[in-house]
């Protein structure tokens, strides 16, 4: 079963391949509907071990151009800078989509800091209903208990979810965790729908740094046997959060 969290290659695979949409007019469309819709973007660097969260400012399909926001915090910007590739991924109307562009190079747009970069030659839109992740609320984050990690229980954030997996951040960075380990009985509490119960297994890890700089793990994880009943419950709940927002964007 592919990584359901962020599908990050260096080259496509033939699994992959036929989503891949390569037409220069169609990829400016895609990207200003993410505009449009203020979708929020994760940018990742250095191999998958560094993000931030951005949006689209700006397509220029007649430069090639792309502009995007600045991350919040002014070392990650400073990182970024430096590296030779960025990984974007992001949802658009319950589709996922990932596109890799060359490096960043800071500017000054409309009186505010961005990032420009070259339109991607390719973008990703992957169209299966497991893929699609939604990023949770700020205003009401979801969390998800793991009784057991090494003895010790945690409660951490949930980054994103889907019904195939979840993403989980707020680990102490010396946590015994490790690609394909397995946590079971974790819960995820979904307001108005109920609790989750569920095996998660790390698929993807990475470090991130925290307002505070204290550093933490996000992990990617897939839900293994899953109850129907606990997916059902998921995806209400990202119907009803994915509604909840479009409802705001057609009111601002």
């Amino acid at each position: 079963m592919p990584e359901q969290t962020n599908i990050i290659h260096d080259h496509i695979s033939d699994e992959y391949a036929k989503y891949l949409v390569s037409s220069r007019q169609e990829i400016a469309q895609i990207l200003r509907a993410l505009s449009r819709q203020n979708e929020m973007v994760t940018a990742y660097f250095n191999r998958g071990n560094e993000f931030f969260l951005t949006s689209i400012v700006e397509v220029d399909s007649a430069s090639g151009k792309l502009i995007v926001d600045c991350g919040s915090e002014e070392e990650t910007n400073r990182r970024v800078l430096a590296a030779e590739k960025i990984v974007f991924v992001t949802n658009l109307d319950r589709i996922k989509i990932q596109f890799n562009t060359k490096a960043l190079a800071q500017i000054n747009h409309q009186g505010r800091p961005a990032f420009r970069t070259p339109l991607p030659a390719s973008v990703l839109k992957l169209q299966r209903r497991e893929y699609y992740r939604l990023v949770t609320p700020l205003r009401a984050p979801l969390h998800c208990i793991i009784p057991d990690l090494a003895g010790a229980r945690h409660e951490v954030t949930v980054a994103d979810i889907s019904v195939g997996g979840a993403g989980i951040s707020g680990l102490p960075q010396e946590a015994p965790l490790e690609k394909g380990q397995r946590l079971v009985q974790c819960r995820i509490v979904l307001p108005d729908e109920g609790t989750a119960v569920s095996t998660l297994e790390v698929r993807s890890l990475q470090q991130s740094t925290l307002r505070s700089g204290e550093l933490v793990l996000r992990a990617g994880c897939l839900f293994v046997d899953i109850p129907a009943a606990h997916q059902a419950m998921i995806q209400r709940y990202i119907i009803r959060i994915d509604r909840e927002r479009r409802a705001l964007v057609r009111g601002s």
